[in-house]
């Protein structure tokens, strides 16, 4: 387990205090404030919110990224939940839907231990239709964990700090594993590709805002 205030030595981290703190919403996917401070306005992106993966690594976005993070791992958790709750899988799309549910609600856990007091809390979320049938969920399943894997590989490099970077990776391949997991079900190819591009935080955030799952 990694902590902010351990690895903060300098205090550095502190300076981006407010960055995730005094938001009683905490949705970092339409609020941020990274290395100076971006603003996510009414859900849409500004042209002045830095691209990280043009930036340079400091301990001041080390807490935005694992925030960032966190907000997925929130809404993957909860969008199996859902289904679970639904009753719309069974058998063995049921069986991978609990314990890639486990996994996210454990990686949820993992990142807000490590953040503490500036952890973002739990959003709203609205999945509509996606959780309604085993069709429609599989074919969303993919997207989300397919988004989750190059969301990681596009900031686990943008961490400045070493034991950050370990834990990101340590997610990076359960999450590379549940999206083969959930490819199969649906029949598809579990490794399309031989090299995966990563996606950079702008082209997640819009991803998951053409979503509307994220509702406030």
């Amino acid at each position: 387990m990694f902590h902010i205030e351990q690895l903060d030595v300098d205090g550095a981290v502190l300076e981006a205090e407010a960055a995730v703190e005094g938001d009683s919403r905490a949705d970092f996917l339409r609020k941020a404030a990274i290395g100076g401070g971006g603003l996510l306005a009414g859900g849409a992106l500004l042209g002045a919110l830095p691209d990280l993966a043009d930036a340079k690594p400091s301990k001041k976005q080390d807490v935005a990224i694992l925030n960032y993070a966190l907000t997925l791992e929130y809404l993957e958790a909860a969008f199996y939940r859902d289904a679970i709750r639904k009753n719309v899988v069974s058998g063995t799309t049921l069986a991978a839907a609990k314990v890639i549910a486990a996994h996210e609600e454990a990686h949820v856990k993992f990142l807000k231990q490590g953040l503490g007091s500036k952890a973002v809390k739990k959003p709203k979320f609205d999945f509509g239709n996606t959780t309604s049938d085993t069709a429609t969920f599989i074919a969303t399943a993919i997207k989300l964990e397919d988004t989750g894997v190059a969301a990681y590989a596009g900031q686990g490099p943008r961490l400045s700090q070493v034991p950050l970077v370990k834990a990101a990776l340590s997610i990076h391949s359960v999450e590379a594993r549940h999206a083969a997991a959930v490819r199969g079900l649906k029949g598809a190819q579990f490794a399309p590709v031989a090299f995966d591009k990563p996606k950079s935080m702008k082209q997640v955030l819009r991803a998951v805002k053409k979503t509307g799952f994220i509702q406030s």
